[in-house]
């Protein structure tokens, strides 16, 4: 069948979905025919992240239905790892690649890249939406490539063509999207015919993520915010459940927060870097000798960094041989606001919001994350020690029935969730 890309208006969506809401994105559809037969029979599986949710704030703030899918299910007490760098962008696309950022390429939310002459913001729909930024295959990409259907509603990476493929349902990200209404779009995709109904879907919220940065961790704005994501996977829960479909829930998020200490620390004050491109605090040399030459100046400069020559970044970083980290590379030391310039003189200079991420989970335990799962192919109670977010990929893969690539997850971290059932 003649693959279509087509954007249904918002009242065929309701119609085609059951789910209508007002000022609302609609639904795009990619017509890659039925669910192959093989495929048809097989589980589901639903991946939520919840943006910036501290692997300590369930307990911290009384999220009881996260608590309560952690007894009756799997989960890691003490954190998921994320990702170096613990941001955004890279974390999500981890999560659904299995590949470390210096592996897929999205090695921060903004970055340079010296061989395209070219900057990637995750702000700007010109790159986050190019396909050509993103290495490896994510999920849904992989199950469509093996005749399965996936949906996707917003991830970061899921509106670019990547892999040769798109999921067969997404949406362009909209955060002013009702929280409600996501839910009921999933299950709406969920109570399709089996022939059209996405096996993997992705879900996302940021409510938590915006609170700790305008407010930082510590503060009521957040543990409202906590709560608030936590009555609605209480809602998605027992609608997953009303389905009775063999559905595994998967909650995650792809990093912790930190309360900045101090204000803003410009690199451009221990060293010139004329000459030199800079997204943040990522410094991009034209030359070997610019790029020692930064490295002399910065390497004693001030207490609350390191800097490191890309090739020397502690290899448990596994971030040390993409050109789109930049060369020398600055690693903070603590919860510090750093930059490579000051904002220009004609800007305002807003100080550092009073919450961020970014920093070394291997030094700050603030950035772990979180993980959630429960369904039919879920052992009841399993706690997990910390591991990395790159082993989510071949659980998922596994609960799929999918065959997967070479990535640098291991099933092995995570076999233990599994019931016995799902582990033949």
């Amino acid at each position: 069948m003649t693959r279509r890309l087509r954007l249904l208006p918002l009242l065929i969506l309701a119609l085609f979905c059951a789910v209508h809401a007002q000022s609302a994105s609609p639904v795009i559809a990619v017509d890659h025919g039925p669910n192959a037969a093989a495929q048809q029979n097989k589980h589901y599986v639903v991946l939520v992240s919840l943006d910036g949710f501290r692997y300590d704030y369930a307990k911290k703030y009384g999220a009881r239905h996260l608590l309560a899918i952690a007894a009756h299910g799997a989960s890691a007490p003490e954190g998921m790892i994320p990702a170096y760098p613990s941001l955004t962008f890279p974390n999500h696309y981890t999560l659904v690649t299995g590949l470390y950022p210096e592996h897929h390429g999205i090695v921060g939310n903004q970055f340079y890249d010296p061989e395209r002459k070219e900057t990637y913001s995750y702000r700007d729909p010109k790159t986050n939406t190019d396909g050509s930024w993103y290495g490896g295959t994510p999920l849904w990409s992989l199950a469509e490539k093996q005749g399965m259907r996936s949906a996707c509603f917003f991830w970061p990476g899921s509106e670019a063509e990547i892999a040769g493929e798109r999921p067969s349902y997404y949406l362009h990200y909209d955060d002013r999207f009702p929280d409600e209404k996501r839910i009921d779009q999933v299950i709406a995709w969920l109570k399709l015919p089996s022939e059209q109904r996405p096996h993997f879907i992705t879900l996302y919220y940021s409510n938590v993520d915006h609170a700790g940065h305008e407010y930082g961790p510590d503060t009521p704005q957040t543990a409202e915010a906590v709560r608030h994501v936590d009555a609605l996977m209480g809602t998605l829960e027992a609608d997953l459940k009303a389905l009775a479909l063999p559905v595994d829930l998967i909650v995650v998020s792809d990093h912790g927060m930190a309360k900045i200490q101090g204000s803003w620390i410009d690199l451009d004050k221990f060293a010139p870097l004329d000459g030199l491109i800079t997204v943040g605090s990522s410094l991009y040399a034209p030359n070997e000798a610019a790029a020692n030459a930064a490295y002399q100046k910065l390497k004693a400069a001030d207490a609350s960094f390191m800097v490191y020559r890309r090739e020397n970044v502690p290899a448990e970083l596994h971030f040390n041989t993409n050109a789109r980290e930049g060369d020398p590379i600055i690693v903070a030391r603590g919860p510090y606001a750093i930059r490579a310039h000051a904002a220009p003189a004609d800007r305002e200079d807003r100080a550092p919001t009073p919450g961020n991420h970014g920093f070394d989970p291997t030094m700050m335990p603030e950035m772990k994350a979180v993980f959630y799962a429960e369904g039919p192919d879920i052992r009841a109670g399993v706690k997990l020690k910390p591991f990395e977010n790159v082993n989510v990929y071949p659980l998922i893969v596994k609960l799929l029935g999918l065959d997967s690539p070479p990535v640098d997850g291991s099933f092995g971290v995570l076999s233990g969730v599994l019931s016995d059932a799902a582990s033949r």
